[in-house]
């Protein structure tokens, strides 16, 4: 996803009307009021009332955790960076994540808008339901904080400065903005990048 000028300044109008375009926007604070109380009641409900044992939830619910890192690096690599082909795709593309390579900086934009969010988390939950069953209220919370960590790194590399010990996720993501977007497509984790050789290496010019 190449752009001949990344705008580290403003923002960009995706729909005319001024109802969609609130739409796809929002702000950390929206996303944790929204999935942390899910999170908490999912665990309750799955232990006091689906008969999950607490030492299982808490691996089904590390192991929904690790699961999004996962997830996160083939929706990003493979969906939101798809080559599409007709206008009305790459509109779609744009809308998803292209707006996002174009205004790297936008804050409003570093979290999915709360509508689409809440769309995928219900498909996502009722595919594992129907895979795992009442182990899904355990899984899918740990799945729903791997994508509040990620959410909350993605923020915090756009708007602030590393910290020493995160240094490699944050040069991670900015080659991937800033010089190779057809690499490092971790963003709460270089694993996938590391596994699937997508680090940005020497190779790519990087040093």
């Amino acid at each position: 996803m190449h752009f001949e000028k990344i705008r580290n300044k403003g923002q960009a109008q995706l729909f005319k009307n001024p109802n969609l375009e609130a739409l796809t926007k929002t702000h950390p604070i929206v996303i944790y009021s929204m999935y942390f109380p899910v999170i908490f009641f999912m665990l309750y409900y799955g232990s006091a009332y689906r008969g999950v044992p607490a030492g299982r939830e808490a691996l089904l619910f590390m192991g929904g955790a690790f699961f999004w890192s996962f997830f996160e690096y083939m929706m990003h690599r493979y969906i939101f960076h798809m080559i599409a082909e007709s206008d009305r795709a790459r509109r779609i593309i744009y809308t998803m994540h292209g707006v996002h390579h174009e205004y790297p900086r936008d804050k409003e934009r570093l979290f999915m808008p709360p509508l689409p969010s809440i769309v995928v988390a219900t498909i996502v939950f009722y595919l594992l339901y129907w895979v795992m069953g009442a182990n899904a209220y355990a899984f899918f919370p740990g799945f729903l904080f791997g994508y509040m960590a990620y959410g909350s790194m993605h923020y915090a590399i756009h708007a602030y400065s590393p910290p020493k010990f995160m240094k490699a996720l944050w040069r991670n993501h900015h080659l991937h903005h800033y010089k190779t977007p057809e690499k490092g497509f971790g963003v709460s984790s270089v694993l996938w990048d590391v596994v699937f050789r997508t680090v940005p290496g020497k190779e790519d010019g990087v040093v």
